[in-house]
């Protein structure tokens, strides 16, 4: 069972972040269910095989705010998966710090190694105001990313970060993911 976590302040952008993970998961028959990270628990935790962590809005920075809410990454044993802002709040739980650059559309991005089915030259979409400097947490390799990092895993756990949005150019990652 997979658990799907919304940090998006306002409910409408549940719709543009959040519910195309779903849509995806849904066309691939994995399980899943959606929970807030503020009214994530212990139990949620426990009862799922892995995370995805959905990115939200330019301007939605909230989450950023309330990092206490995702201190359990540190020790978590299960494969995640950090989605721009999902990624972000990865690399900040990581004492990264973050940095500012927008980046709007469809960019082409060089993987130097298969990450999740993506190697080589592969077109991504950005939808980013900020970002971490994963290049200065030595927990972390970069996969992808010339001035900043666009994908990274941990060197030691499943938890894999990009700084795109897969589930609107490159939904296969998703599926790869949720097959680990």
């Amino acid at each position: 069972m997979i658990l799907v976590i919304n940090i998006c302040k306002e409910r409408l952008h549940y719709f543009e972040f959040v519910k195309p993970i779903c849509d995806i998961l849904d066309k691939n028959n994995h399980k899943y269910f959606v929970k807030s990270y503020r009214e994530l628990n212990k139990k949620d935790l426990e009862k799922c095989s892995r995370i995805i962590i959905c990115g939200t809005s330019l301007y939605d920075n909230e989450f950023a705010l309330n990092l206490t809410s995702f201190e359990w990454i540190k020790s978590f044993d299960k494969p995640l998966l950090g989605i721009c802002g999902g990624m972000q709040i990865i690399g900040l739980i990581f004492k990264g710090k973050i940095r500012k650059m927008t980046e709007i559309g469809f960019y082409s991005e060089y993987f130097k190694e298969n990450f999740l089915g993506f190697f080589g030259k592969c077109e991504v979409y950005h939808l980013h105001n900020n970002y971490v400097d994963f290049s200065k947490l030595k927990e972390f390799e970069v996969f992808c990313g010339k001035e900043f990092s666009q994908a990274v895993k941990h060197r030691e756990k499943n938890i894999y970060g990009v700084l795109f949005h897969p589930e609107v150019r490159g939904k296969g990652l998703i599926d790869e993911f949720c097959s680990l």
